[in-house]
């Protein structure tokens, strides 16, 4: 894959900011549109805009096509059995939540046991700690090993016969920590509890296979991987989907209404209440194409390339400090902070030099107090990077340390 070739085809990186090129480092958050994408959704818009699962004209037959033709993308991308294992969501935090209420609620019980890591994006936390209060369930934490990877022997030690979910991310927000998914998978099962898996960091960047991994739920948010926003979805095993009850009521959701009772459509627009995100399917559809044309394996191999220059790169400036496991155990994103400078003061001046990167806590405060930060800066890479930005970002920081009075590279 060519990046630069791959970088013209996203109109937002074309543009100057303040007085240089953009750089743009904050994949994490959200990623960049290609032009695909974008006329995707402009061309649902002008021709086929209606609303699905209803009329029975030209428009509403096109829409419907165009919307359940995006299901099927994404469980082929996904590898699932099958597209009714497939539910449309505004996002990675509305399907993990929908586990959380939809399933976790309906099972649990005083007593039970949740298992996750301090590593997990707060909406892969709070939802668990909501669950657990409203079922008395108790939720308990797998310790992280120092460089933030997780070891399978505590994971073995954490999840007991008690525990009934285990929820993790693939791939750490902050610390770019692959987890080990299939083997946390069989320990899950064999104690008897379900896995869920956090895969906002993960869908964009590596090929899935939800089928080989063996996870009960899995979630993902389009815009993270060139679609819009607004639009994401939750695998999940035929079975639990089944037994779950939907959480929004109403719409296109119902079989039969009777005065004082109602039954649901069967699997997946039980869960699909209202009208649906149509035009953000449509656009994580040709997100999809996108990703597919390029090959999620030479996405995986670029990006890799990409964090270990980084690591190498800023590893050679003095008083900075990368967190997370080495080259070989993450995905492309490098989280640091620089001496003694406030992680917005690094944003702030890097956008000065037209170089976005994110700085904050990213959703994730206990993993900040485990690293004794109160903050950090993330830069974080996707298909349209090169080694050239990486440069880039290095020599803006020791400006930035030269700005602050600190001394250059030592």
């Amino acid at each position: 894959m060519d990046p630069i070739a791959l970088k013209s085809e996203f109109p937002i990186l074309q543009q100057d900011i303040n007085g240089h090129p953009l750089v743009y480092l904050d994949n994490g958050a959200t990623t960049q549109k290609p032009r695909s994408v974008i006329e995707a959704v402009k061309r649902y818009y002008e021709w086929d805009n209606a609303n699905v699962h209803r009329g029975v004209h030209t428009l509403g037959s096109r829409a419907t096509d165009a919307y359940e033709g995006a299901r099927e993308k994404v469980a082929r991308f996904l590898n699932a059995a099958s597209s009714r294992q497939i539910i449309f969501t505004r996002g990675t935090t509305t399907a993990l939540n929908l586990v959380a209420s939809g399933y976790a609620r309906q099972t649990l019980r005083e007593g039970d046991e949740i298992v996750i890591t301090p590593m997990e994006h707060h909406s892969n936390l709070i939802p668990w700690q909501q669950a657990a209060k409203t079922t008395g369930a108790t939720l308990k934490y797998i310790p992280l090993q120092p460089n933030g990877t997780v070891a399978l022997e505590d994971v073995e030690a954490t999840v007991t016969e008690r525990t009934k979910i285990v929820s993790i991310t693939y791939v750490s927000n902050v610390l770019g920590t692959i987890n080990p998914i299939a083997e946390i998978a069989k320990i899950a099962h064999r104690k008897g509890a379900i896995l869920v898996v956090d895969g906002a960091q993960s869908t964009p960047h590596m090929k899935v296979d939800v089928q080989a991994l063996d996870v009960d739920f899995y979630a993902f948010s389009g815009h993270k991987m060139c679609a819009p926003t607004g639009i994401g979805a939750l695998y999940g095993k035929a079975q639990l989907l089944e037994q779950m009850e939907p959480i929004e009521f109403g719409g296109e959701m119902i079989d039969f209404v009777e005065l004082h009772d109602s039954t649901w459509k069967e699997l997946p627009w039980k869960f699909e209440g209202g009208t649906p995100i149509i035009a953000g399917a449509v656009g994580l559809g040709a997100a999809i194409d996108f990703l597919e044309q390029i090959g999620m394996d030479n996405i995986e191999r670029h990006e890799h390339k990409l964090v270990k220059y980084a690591m190498e790169r800023l590893s050679e400036i003095d008083g900075i400090t990368i967190y997370g496991p080495s080259a070989e155990q993450r995905a492309g994103l490098v989280t640091f902070n620089l001496g003694d400078v406030h992680p917005h003061d690094v944003a702030t001046v890097l956008d000065t030099e037209g170089i976005a990167v994110r700085a904050g806590h990213h959703c994730c405060q206990p993993l900040m107090r485990w690293l004794k930060a109160s903050a950090t800066a993330r830069a974080s890479f996707y298909l349209y990077n090169t080694e050239q930005d990486i440069d880039r970002l290095a020599e803006s920081l020791v400006k930035t340390k030269e700005f602050f009075g600190y001394e250059s590279i030592g």
